[in-house]
């Protein structure tokens, strides 16, 4: 059996330790190195350890988790996963832009962590699997000169993926815990519209997929329940903060191509324009809040992503 390569990065020894014991004790990997500050971590001394995946945090005493990441990013081959409890959308939004592949947000949270890392995990192991496949065939010499020299990396992107990262950016929840919920439901309906599926899916069948995505097939009825109902209200707070977004953009400039593009046809005009006038007031008003429409968003967010892809 393939065991992946683990080299965790934080400043907090229990975080260290917990981390490592739900790597070890989940049968995910094995921790291979550990530090407590970025300033001890290099791409020279991760590819010496054959390093497959790097979890480090955010905020380091001496050298940050962004800093790191720019550091070696260039030349690490492996996945990198961000952990923090801070969650400021610039520095969050910086560290995707550099290569980063998830974001796990502290307190640690084991079903989450264990979720994200076994995704990828198996994106990992499936690259790994190709690549191998690859080098095979190009011995046997059935494959083209071509073909030899894509990477096959390249292949292995979900073009639905990065096309929502970058909307989920300009709409400024790619920090929020939600937006990898998000992005599954998006990998999830460009499958079946890929395999002809053309039917709308429930928001109920949408998150149970989510969950089973995630979780595997054999997972407990009630731990399903319990991570349909975390990723609604995840969901939930990441559009709310959406909104708050779009309606900001609107405040400072009416006339702001993403608030033009994404106000009507992300939300309800109506809604959007009380946003605006609860923010102008500076007087926060819930009553709003039951009234998100999560089907428009998301419909919205797949014909944007689309669009994205087809160019």
């Amino acid at each position: 059996m393939i065991y992946l390569k683990f080299f965790i990065v934080d400043d907090s020894a229990s975080v260290r330790a917990m981390l490592s014991n739900i790597i070890e004790e989940d049968g995910l990997g094995i921790v291979v190195g550990e530090a407590e500050d970025g300033s001890e971590v290099y791409a020279d001394i991760l590819a010496k350890q054959e390093i497959d995946i790097l979890l480090i945090d955010l905020l380091m005493p001496n050298r940050d988790g962004i800093e790191t990441v720019r550091e070696i990013s260039p030349y690490f081959k492996g996945k990198i996963i961000m952990i923090s409890q801070v969650e400021t959308k610039d520095m969050i939004g910086e560290a995707y832009s550099l290569g980063i592949e998830h974001y796990i947000t502290k307190p640690i949270n084991r079903l989450e962590v264990v979720s994200i890392l076994k995704n990828v995990r198996d994106h990992q192991l499936l690259e790994k699997s190709l690549i191998d496949i690859q080098k095979s065939l190009s011995i046997l010499g059935t494959i083209n000169q071509k073909a030899v020299a894509a990477s096959p990396l390249s292949s292995m992107q979900n073009p639905i993926i990065q096309s929502g990262k970058n909307i989920l950016f300009e709409l400024g929840i790619i920090g929020e815990s939600g937006n990898k919920d998000l992005l599954d439901i998006l990998s999830i309906l460009y499958q079946s519209e890929k395999v002809g599926n053309r039917e709308t899916l429930a928001l109920k069948d949408l998150y149970e997929k989510m969950v089973e995505k995630r979780l595997g097939p054999t997972a407990l009825e009630a731990d399903v329940r319990r991570e349909v109902k975390s990723g609604e209200q995840r969901i939930r707070r990441a559009i709310h903060q959406a909104l708050e977004h779009i309606a900001s953009l609107g405040l400072t400039d009416y006339s702001n191509p993403k608030f033009e593009t994404y106000s009507s046809s992300f939300f309800d005009y109506t809604q959007v324009r009380m946003k605006m006038m609860e923010l102008e007031s500076k007087d926060p008003d819930d009553s709003s809040h039951s009234r998100i429409n999560i089907r428009k968003f998301i419909q919205a967010l797949y014909m944007e992503a689309r669009h994205g892809i087809d160019g």
